[in-house]
């Protein structure tokens, strides 16, 4: 590249950081920008219906390819996208969040401009994104442009979190030296040696000094990059695995030891039983919220835990700071005696489900046939998508074939997250996109569906339709809880608008629910399935844990 501005250049940048697609609402605040991004062959613009949803893609984006990006106008777009900033932030997500900005002209002559609450401050978005990124970086100098572009990338990159990048509209074609080589993505961190040695003998002697020591994975595992580490210490133990709820699909299901979800009360069958009567609980990279301990219920005492978190490790009265958890693990497996005894006891006490009975053709659709044909559709290597609700339940109850990616929002829990991730996801993923999700969370988010049949993507969408708010509803029962009916497959027609080819199907039995998809199996674009299903028909797990998150959010 002979020369360059600032819009060429952070195009350039993107790219060289691994990016093939962006995401997009213009504003003119961002117009410029836009048309310059436009001009790098190997960047496609998606445009989206609004900012959250755009958001959401980039977020879902991410989760597939590990870096994203996504543009839009000052302030009206930057507070309507902001909501998806924060769920990127509580996920670990490299997301550079590009906004443009108004004219550097603007502040020195306090002009009051559009898009704005009416003050004259410029820094009112940045400000209200600080708390949701880990950086904000505001382009206002032409100078500081290339600077800005490649600390904002290498933030993202490097400490897998979203970042806010406000670029003043006339600098977007401003001039700027073209980008110098650099290496994209930075490398991962690097243990002190010292604590590494100290915290893997220390490690190493509690562990060996355990009876029936159980190994569990968290979903810091993957913003740590550690989850090949984590496979191997699994092989060298040869003890039982299970993982955390918000760490599903990171695990390989298939791996002998796997138990499946430690999650309190509605954990997989017998693995609740194995994780809380062993003595030596290793967590390696979880997080502790109210949502995965099951409303604070589930039982992991200080005395058993041993925390192996993203940068230090903690148990009992020990802790160790300076080591990442890639590197643990890797030490850790390399000095490991195996100690199946866990393994033994779960093997022991496992009775292998039942084959799910098939429904009658014609009886009505139920949770349980739903489940079942689902389980039967999903293949290797695909990617499933679920939604926050009792979708999280159904999708914790189905076994992953290997290679399978699975990605949910459970930290942040927006509903409506899954739709616009679906785009992200299935515009990056190698196979087929399978959705999970309900009508209540489909009405905040459904018109992204247009832009996946303008851009080809063809994911399968089951969409459970029980007319409401389930998940609320067994947190906390009401009249907010009940939504207005929609068309769901028939939406699809309206999103074709004469030139897509989605396609639209209402299951009310199993028999028309197996016949959808069979035809979503064969066509080449998206499919909606609308299953209808009775409005108390939830899992078990929903009811127990409704309960007892309703329980720990009404303490006196």
């Amino acid at each position: 590249m002979t020369s360059s501005n600032v819009g060429t250049y952070l195009a350039q940048r993107l790219t060289e950081a691994g990016l093939k697609d962006f995401f997009c609402v213009p504003g003119d605040f961002n117009l410029v920008l836009l048309d310059q991004f436009l001009k790098n062959p190997g960047l496609r613009m998606v445009g989206c219906c609004n900012e959250l949803n755009a958001g959401y893609a980039a977020d879902g984006y991410a989760r597939e390819t590990g870096f994203a990006a996504v543009c839009f106008t000052y302030m009206v777009g930057g507070l309507s996208i902001i909501n998806a900033a924060a769920g990127a932030y509580s996920d670990d997500l490299p997301v550079v969040f590009i906004s443009g900005g108004p004219n550097t002209n603007d502040a020195p002559a306090r002009h009051r401009i559009h898009h704005t609450i009416g003050e004259l401050d410029f820094y009112q978005s940045s400000e209200c994104f600080k708390p949701v990124v880990e950086k904000v970086f505001v382009v206002r100098h032409l100078e500081d442009a290339p600077l800005m572009i490649d600390e904002a990338i290498r933030t993202a990159l490097a400490r897998k979190k979203p970042v806010y990048l406000e670029i003043a509209c006339n600098l977007a074609a401003g001039e700027v030296p073209p980008p110098a080589a650099r290496q994209i993505p930075p490398s991962m961190p690097v243990s002190d040696p010292l604590a590494l040695a100290a915290a893997v003998d220390a490690l190493v002697a509690r562990i060996g000094a355990a009876v029936k020591p159980v190994l569990l994975g968290g979903v810091k595992l993957r913003s740590g990059g550690a989850t090949e580490e984590f496979r191997q210490l699994a092989d060298a133990l040869g003890s039982a695995v299970a993982v955390m709820p918000d760490a599903k699909g990171l695990i390989d299901e298939t791996h002998p030891a796997f138990m499946g979800t430690y999650w309190g009360e509605v954990s997989s069958p017998f693995c609740a039983e194995i994780v809380e009567s062993s003595d030596c609980q290793i967590f390696a990279g979880p997080v502790f919220t109210d949502y995965t301990t099951t409303g604070w219920s589930a039982l992991m005492p200080a005395s058993k835990r041993l925390h192996l978190g993203e940068n230090f490790v903690r148990f009992e009265n020990a802790i160790f700071t300076g080591v990442y958890l890639r590197d643990v693990l890797a030490a850790l497996a390399g000095k490991m005696t195996a100690n199946p005894a866990s393994l033994t006891a779960y093997r022991r006490l496992y009775e292998a489900p039942a084959p799910v009975a098939v429904a009658p053709p014609e009886a009505p659709l139920s949770l349980r046939e739903l489940r079942r044909q689902i389980q039967e559709t999903i293949a290797p290597g695909e990617s499933l998508v679920v939604e926050t609700g009792d979708s999280w339940f159904n999708g914790q109850k189905l076994h992953l074939p290997a290679g399978m990616r699975y990605h949910f929002q459970m930290q942040y829990g927006s509903i409506g997250w899954a739709t616009g991730a679906t785009l992200g996801v299935a515009l990056a993923a190698p196979r087929r996109t399978i959705t999970l999700t309900g009508d209540g969370s489909f009405q905040l988010t459904a018109q992204e569906v247009s832009t996946m049949i303008r851009h080809g993507a063809n994911p399968i969408i089951f969409l459970i339709n029980n007319r409401g708010y389930t998940i609320e509803v067994e947190i906390h029962d009401g009249p907010y809880n009940n939504i207005k009916n929609w068309d769901y497959a028939g939406l699809v027609e309206v999103f074709n608008a004469g030139e897509g080819n989605g396609l639209g199907f209402r299951a009310t039995t199993g028999a028309e629910l197996s016949a959808a998809i069979a035809k979503a199996r064969a066509h080449p674009g998206l499919v909606l399935i609308e299953c209808a299903i009775d409005r108390d028909d939830c899992t078990k797990e929903l009811l127990e844990w409704g309960s007892r998150v309703a329980a720990s959010n009404s303490r006196a």
